[in-house]
């Protein structure tokens, strides 16, 4: 187990963003009062025990834990074990591809959409455009809301063969109707459609919901915490927001800075029939055993958005959703051993 960590460091430190590392070290001076040489120190003994990088280090504020507490932190390292141990590779294109997903689960995608390449008809997708005032582009793989675009009717006024070759210039994989949010969900954040992060686990101890986060925008399209937005932990039970808002930066708040509403004791509509949702669509393909489904929530009920074949492990670490000290592992280790 110490080689393998070893060895995983040696990779990590191979392509570390050194300057990123250094300025991380001056924010947590500044946030942590300890000195930048105790920090750096800690830090390495952080990735030698717990597979932790900086980024890790510092979204969990590893600086104010102690050894028990840390021992209860996902880190890169153990996420990226988790996720290789539960999901089998060769599954995880019906994930990563966006249309492919979409095609795979359209029994829970009512939205249209056409897939974007030297194959599209310019004719249909002109046909799927013209009644719309807005469009959502997405390339076909990819993460974190990196190359998502949002397009208007002025964008295809001139045809289809026109858009379409700018759709193809601007690295879009798929074009999509744009979700109507429920009401109640734009009243925390209009700009953005906000989505429950539902995490499935088929695990050898158990199986069903493993955590969900409700992430919620702050302003822009998109409401993915590496775009600036937030999320809160949603309790599994009654569908209620249960922390404060909290973002990447370790920012915190109680009411939305957009809106001014409420954010702990929020009520997500539909929360029944989004964990219905998930837990079923787990079942289609069980080589994929841990997925964390974006789920948009609409006055009609729950739809999918995307399934990540590899979780993101940084939104389930907030310091500010576990105000003990105590992260999420131990809910991990209750469906698997890690």
């Amino acid at each position: 187990m110490m080689m393998a960590r070893l060895e995983y460091l040696g990779k990590r430190m191979v392509r570390m963003d050194w300057k990123a590392m250094w300025k991380t070290t001056g924010l947590l001076k500044q946030r942590s009062g300890k000195g930048r040489l105790w920090l750096m120190r800690d830090m390495l003994k952080c990735a030698i025990r717990y597979n932790a990088g900086y980024v890790d280090y510092k979204i969990a504020q590893m600086y104010r834990l102690n050894e028990q507490q840390r021992n209860t932190v996902i880190t890169r390292g153990i996420s990226n074990d988790i996720v290789r141990r539960m999901n089998n590779k060769s599954y995880w294109h019906y994930f990563d591809d966006k249309a492919e997903f979409n095609e795979q689960f359209k029994e829970w995608i009512p939205r249209k959409w056409i897939r974007i390449n030297d194959k599209t008809n310019p004719d249909e997708l002109f046909a799927l455009c013209r009644n719309q005032s807005h469009m959502i582009g997405k390339p076909l793989e990819g993460s974190s809301g990196q190359g998502i675009k949002k397009y208007l009717s002025e964008d295809w006024k001139a045809g289809g063969k026109e858009f379409l070759q700018k759709l193809r210039n601007d690295g879009i994989g798929i074009l999509e109707e744009v979700v109507q949010q429920h009401p109640r969900m734009a009243s925390l954040c209009p700009t953005s459609v906000n989505t429950c992060r539902i995490a499935t686990l088929l695990g050898d101890k158990q199986q069903g919901i493993l955590y969900a986060f409700l992430r919620i925008g702050n302003g822009k399209v998109m409401d993915n915490v590496d775009c600036g937005g937030m999320a809160s932990r949603i309790d599994l039970d009654s569908g209620r927001l249960m922390t404060v808002g909290a973002d990447k930066q370790g920012n915190t708040f109680l009411k939305h800075p957009m809106t001014n509403t409420s954010i702990i004791g929020f009520e997500i509509p539909f929360w029944e029939e989004a964990k219905a949702m998930c837990l079923k669509a787990a079942e289609k393909f069980p080589e994929m055993r841990f997925v964390a489904w974006d789920v948009a929530i609409t006055s009609d009920g729950p739809t999918f958005i995307e399934g990540n074949s590899f979780p993101s492990h940084a939104i389930p670490q907030f310091a500010a959703h576990y105000p003990d000290g105590i992260g999420i592992l131990p809910e991990f280790r209750k469906f698997i051993d890690c």
